[in-house]
């Protein structure tokens, strides 16, 4: 079981949390049996997902930007990442596990695609970064991540903006709008 969020992690520490977390929903998917259930898990990935995507374009990218030398290329090949992520994941949430072949494709290309992203940011990125700033800016970018996921979408909005300044203020909005139509839809069913 993935360590526990404490309020103190500092960036990189609540973000490679989420990686541990979502690794064992990937798990949990792989090993379930039914479509129903792998519809289930699959959800879960996606608020994840999106949710650890929001923070790391609110606050990790902005600062590897401005505190690496190759920030800008590293920045722009993450953010390219997750818009291909978010394009196949809003792809998976239209989509019928038990009836579309498509559906359990697009998954597998998730994973595959999240687990190299992951092994890219905590072999080269997370360590750069822990080089770079000093432990009071990466414990105020633990709390911000956190505030981040706390009022981030949770669904796939691949026109959304990705980059800083559009980014910080829609994505909180299109949260509310998420969080709203997902207790509808609970309430519907």
């Amino acid at each position: 079981m993935a360590e526990p969020h404490r309020n103190d992690d500092d960036l990189i520490t609540e973000l490679v949390k989420d990686h541990r977390e979502v690794e064992e929903l990937f798990a949990a998917y792989d090993t379930s049996s039914s479509p129903d259930k792998k519809g289930d898990v699959a959800r879960e990935i996606i608020t994840e997902l999106v949710r650890h995507s929001v923070a790391e374009e609110m606050w990790l990218y902005p600062v590897a930007k401005r505190a690496l030398p190759d920030g800008e290329q590293i920045t722009e090949h993450e953010i390219a990442e997750h818009a291909e992520v978010e394009r196949l994941l809003k792809e998976v949430e239209r989509l019928d596990p038990a009836e579309d072949a498509a559906f359990e494709d697009n998954m597998q290309i998730v994973m595959r695609d999240i687990r190299h992203h992951v092994e890219d940011e905590e072999r080269d990125l997370f360590p750069r970064l822990r080089e770079a700033l000093d432990a009071e800016e990466l414990a105020s970018l633990g709390e911000k991540a956190r505030l981040a996921k706390r009022t981030a979408p949770t669904h796939p909005h691949p026109s959304a903006p990705d980059h800083p300044p559009a980014n910080l203020v829609l994505g909180p909005l299109t949260g509310i709008v998420d969080r709203a139509r997902d207790r509808f839809s609970r309430a519907r069913s």
